[in-house]
């Protein structure tokens, strides 16, 4: 049982980094070349390399060459539906915290 934990955990720590998410977020529609994700991000190549090489070890993303060309794409797909629950539970909690300060006088 705590080795499914330890995943767990590695598993939460690898999604908790923003470029990462957005890299996955971006990855929704299809797969994209290094070049489009560097593009879209707006950061330098070596971030955006640096930040896949991480979700390829942890087996989120998976890549593929044609050419000179690397693609990525979510071999995965549930891991959207994870990371929209964690959408939604962060707007419930900004939801909750924009009431309390609404109620304050």
């Amino acid at each position: 049982m705590d080795a499914m934990y330890a995943f767990k955990a590695e598993l939460y720590k690898t999604l908790g980094h923003p470029i990462r998410l957005r890299i996955l977020d971006l990855l929704r529609d299809g797969e994209r070349s290094v070049s489009e994700l560097q593009q879209a991000l707006n950061i330098e190549p070596s971030s955006v390399s640096q930040q896949l090489a991480v979700l390829r070890s942890h087996h989120l993303v998976e890549s593929r060459k044609s050419g000179t060309n690397v693609f990525y794409s979510v071999p995965d797909v549930l891991i959207f539906e994870l990371l929209d629950i964690a959408r939604s539970i962060f707007q419930h909690q900004v939801d909750s915290m924009n009431s309390v300060l609404r109620s304050q006088p």
